[in-house]
């Protein structure tokens, strides 16, 4: 029997399926899988904690195939290697930590998603649909902000089981990040709306940002958004706006603090509170702020016992439960979280840690000069994650820390494209 050149043909065939394969890959249709996926990631984070695991390790699972090594390699930027050195130091923080394993890899968790900053900004370099990720979130958010509005004067109608009146999910510092990043982030477009006299779009942001804003002053807020407001108030003021014009905003923002501080007794009250709180002694009532306070004075004191390198990778936990014993009331709590984002990271990785962290939060807010709105949404996004985690630690818990690696990722992405195009012309 003899073969027909057909067949020779034929034997070489198999050998194209892995460009074939590739090819696909690379392909339109897959890429916008990956698109799609971040989007329905954003539009998920406001609502469900599991809906956003399950979204990340998609995202990452369909992202792979299509990822160029080469030129993710020769991507050399400090926003891009910080995050990666971060997680570098939480693994070799395992190595001297005296606490049980368990306990290590655990403390490996929080800063994992720090790892997906670098390929947020490799895929958004190149992709056209950021803006669709930017929409979703504040479309999910604006939903959201309507659903708080309702069950505050219906709780019955609450699709979870919440702890504040106006919540319908998860808590109201989750809840107030988001609406505040809503609200600062549409400040830019309404800005660009007003200058055109675009009026219609003029009209749909300033509400939409009173109605974000009116909600934190009169249903739920965090008190650290009270804190990173008038920053981003300001941040946006000396960056958009001229002198008189940055001059009027700042007076009229006084002027309607003043009168949300007369007409909200919620507001007045989570204000009142804190005095009550300081002088809390025992953690049977409301006692926050004596909490933090007992909780920073004795980071405080286990980073003096090891400041360079810090006691060690999921050690906070085990250096408060020493400290604790003979201890009564305040003093006797035990916490895996000083609600400090730097003594955080101190107590584990010493200096070292805080350096790199200060650095990460340094390069990405470098990152974000342009006067752009995907610059603006990223300044905004780091801005409140550094001024918030003065009072937590933000970077490490699930909502907020995912808020950060999807908005730094997203927005840094674009923005690396806008400034490597910029340097392509000149």
């Amino acid at each position: 029997m003899t073969l027909q050149p057909g067949a020779v043909h034929d034997s070489h065939a198999p050998s194209h399926w892995p460009d074939r394969l590739h090819g696909w890959r690379r392909s339109a249709a897959w890429l916008l899988a990956v698109d799609i996926l971040a989007v329905m990631l954003a539009a998920s984070l406001p609502w469900s904690t599991s809906a956003t695991s399950v979204l990340v390790l998609l995202w990452v699972i369909v992202l792979a195939p299509t990822i160029d090594w080469e030129r993710f390699l020769r991507e050399q930027h400090p926003a891009h290697a910080l995050p990666l050195l971060i997680v570098m130091l939480a693994i070799l923080g395992t190595l001297w930590a005296d606490g049980p394993w368990a306990a290590r890899l655990y403390g490996i968790k929080p800063v994992t998603k720090l790892l997906l900053i670098p390929f947020l900004f490799h895929h958004f370099r190149r992709s056209q649909r950021a803006s669709w990720v930017f929409f979703a979130f504040l479309a999910s958010c604006t939903l959201l902000m309507i659903l708080s509005w309702i069950v505050l004067f219906a709780p019955a109608l609450k699709p979870a089981q919440t702890l504040s009146a106006g919540v319908p999910v998860k808590n109201y510092i989750d809840q107030s990040q988001e609406f505040a990043l809503c609200a600062f982030a549409l400040a830019v477009p309404a800005l660009v709306a007003i200058r055109r006299k675009d009026w219609t779009l003029t009209i749909l942001c300033l509400a939409l940002m009173l109605a974000f804003v009116a909600n934190m002053l009169f249903v739920a807020s965090a008190r650290t958004a009270l804190i990173y407001m008038p920053v981003l108030l300001v941040l946006f003021a000396a960056r958009h706006c001229s002198r008189r014009p940055m001059l009027a905003l700042l007076a009229g923002a006084i002027v309607a603090s003043l009168l949300a501080w007369t007409a909200s007794p919620y507001l007045r009250q989570r204000i009142a509170d804190i005095e009550t709180e300081y002088r809390a002694q025992d953690i049977s009532g409301i006692a926050s702020t004596a909490q933090r306070l007992t909780y920073w004075r004795k980071s405080m004191k286990f980073i003096a016992d090891a400041p360079l390198l810090g006691h060690g990778t999921g050690s906070i936990k085990a250096q408060f439960e020493r400290d604790a014993a003979g201890q009564t009331g305040l003093n006797a709590e035990v916490v895996n979280n000083p609600h400090n984002q730097t003594l955080a990271v101190a107590v584990q990785w010493g200096l070292l840690g805080v350096f790199l962290l200060y650095a990460m939060w340094l390069s990405h807010l470098r990152l974000f000069t342009a006067r752009t709105l995907a610059a603006w949404i990223g300044l905004v996004v780091v801005t409140q994650n550094l001024v918030s985690s003065l009072l937590n630690s933000h970077l490490f818990d699930f909502h907020e820390g995912w808020l950060y690696v999807l908005g730094v990722g997203v927005a840094g992405g674009i923005s690396l494209r806008v400034s490597r195009r910029r340097s392509t012309v000149a």
